[in-house]
């Protein structure tokens, strides 16, 4: 059973890692029940304070994402067409990924300030500013989903305190 745990956790750190690129998945979310699958189901074992740091940490990153691409088209001048076109065109990427995901807010951005004052140039300074957001969301996301990848990976291949006496490697006598 306990190996069941272990692939049905490995699976949503994996998959926490995609929706950190991919929208509308919770990366850090769903990297985190990987990690209290982990902690809770099986022998393996996160310290108190590691796991109260990064319930904390993805919560922040969580919320941070959803303000990271209104925060840039705030930044760069745009209201509240340019943040619904930078929304429809991140949805309406989805349908094209990757290049898609990518480009799909930034015209959508673009669009929307163009609805709004008629100049392309300060248009453009919006769509950028979108832009901005969505790769420093992206960036936080995945940073957080890999580090939750590399503690699992990291804690189900280092030996126990139980297993000293019968370590996995194989000997070198």
């Amino acid at each position: 059973m306990v190996t069941v745990i272990f692939i049905i956790a490995f699976i949503l750190l994996i998959i926490g890692l995609l929706g950190s690129i991919i929208p509308g998945l919770p990366g850090p979310p769903l990297s985190f029940i990987g990690i209290l699958l982990i902690h809770f189901f099986t022998g393996t074992q996160f310290s108190n304070s590691f796991l109260l740091s990064w319930a904390v940490i993805v919560i922040l990153v969580f919320l941070l994402d959803y303000f990271m691409q209104v925060w840039g088209v705030k930044k760069f001048g745009g209201g509240r067409k340019a943040i619904l076109g930078t929304f429809l065109g991140l949805f309406m990427g989805l349908l094209f990924p990757p290049v898609g995901l990518l480009i799909g807010p930034f015209i959508g951005a673009f669009i929307g300030a163009l609805l709004e004052v008629q100049d392309d140039t300060r248009a453009l300074k919006v769509a950028i500013g979108s832009f901005i957001g969505f790769v420093t969301g992206t960036i936080l996301k995945l940073m957080v989903s890999s580090v939750l990848l590399y503690y699992a990976c990291l804690l189900y291949t280092s030996p126990s305190p139980r297993d000293l006496s019968t370590s996995r490697m194989p000997s070198s006598a």
